[in-house]
């Protein structure tokens, strides 16, 4: 008579989904507690979550446009500064101000003011970067833009290589977004009536930044008064200078 020995199962055996959980050391918990196993997923989370953010943004690429027009700068030199400078305000500022005849050292000092609030962010994500490699703090620094850092902040994500998958995937979608823009906006944006008032496009653009990073419903009503309140005050300010005109 053959005997068939047949083994017991462990009952103490870690079952699958802990094995394989075990085989991804890297895991994070996102904002919501939840786990993902994989820091690949940051990467397409963090694109998705820049496309939201990106939409107000679209209509300053063409107020960048607009600028580029009336300070008579040629279109392919006006767009250049996207990926060199990559910074909505930074250029705006930079334009508006030759545009009017300021010299090149005060349109640029004007650029550089407007700018240092990216010291503010360096600092504050200075601990993040110092466990990173040193290529991702240059490249870091370079997509470092209002919106990526808001979602730094939203997103707390502990581990380097999730958050810098996360980082850098939301800067450079909207780093691809900004260049097809505000190529647009320098085609498009001179044709543009005023009447649309594009021009409050970047108050716009911060208060909803603000709401993006409010955690609290009374916060959200405060930014959505805020930016309601801007708008207007800019539409008055706007049908005053076309009456001040009309009476010349």
């Amino acid at each position: 008579m053959a005997f068939v020995l047949k083994s017991t199962p462990n009952t103490n055996a870690a079952p699958q989904w802990a094995v394989f959980f075990a085989a991804y050391p890297l895991h994070v918990r996102d904002i919501n507690g939840a786990m993902n196993s994989a820091p690949t997923r940051h990467a397409l989370r963090g694109s998705l979550d820049a496309l939201p953010l990106f939409i107000p943004a679209l209509p300053f690429a063409f107020v960048f446009g607009v600028v580029v027009a009336e300070a008579g700068i040629p279109e392919w030199l006006g767009w250049s500064s996207s990926p060199i400078i990559f910074g909505g305000a930074i250029q705006v500022t930079l334009f508006t101000l030759i545009g009017e005849g300021a010299s090149v050292a005060a349109a640029v000092s004007a650029a550089l003011i407007v700018g240092a609030r990216h010291m503010f962010y360096s600092v504050t994500l200075a601990p993040r970067f110092q466990h990173q490699p040193g290529w991702f703090r240059w490249v870091g620094a370079y997509v470092l833009i209002d919106q990526v850092f808001v979602l730094s902040q939203i997103k707390r994500i502990d581990d380097p290589v999730a958050f810098r998958r996360y980082f850098l995937s939301a800067g450079f979608t909207f780093w691809t977004l900004w260049m097809i823009s505000t190529a647009l906006g320098v085609v498009l944006g001179p044709a543009i009536p005023t009447e649309w008032g594009v021009e409050f496009a970047a108050p716009v653009l911060f208060v909803s930044l603000m709401m993006a990073a409010s955690e609290r419903q009374d916060k959200l009503a405060a930014a959505a008064m805020a930016m309601g309140v801007t708008y207007l005050l800019g539409v008055i300010a706007q049908s005053r200078g076309n009456l001040d005109r009309g009476d010349r």
